[in-house]
């Protein structure tokens, strides 16, 4: 086993239902979203087109980067 292996998967930082819910996906992220000023943002396949249009600092053209 290398340390690849043993290192834990991202989890996808958007929520279900919107900023205030408290239930966040889960599911294990595939992009890291580049933003201005603020730290990257990890998403999985479903919420990178919402994450894209609603999240706030997005760079545009977007800049992304594929996490495994």
């Amino acid at each position: 086993m290398t340390a690849a292996d043993t290192t834990p998967a991202l989890r996808c930082a958007s929520r279900h239902s919107g900023p205030r819910d408290g239930e966040e996906c889960g599911a294990r992220a595939r992009f890291e979203i580049s933003c201005h000023a603020r730290p990257p943002l990890v998403v999985c396949p479903q919420h990178l087109g919402p994450a894209l249009l609603l999240t706030d600092g997005v760079l545009w053209p977007p800049e992304l980067r594929l996490v495994r």
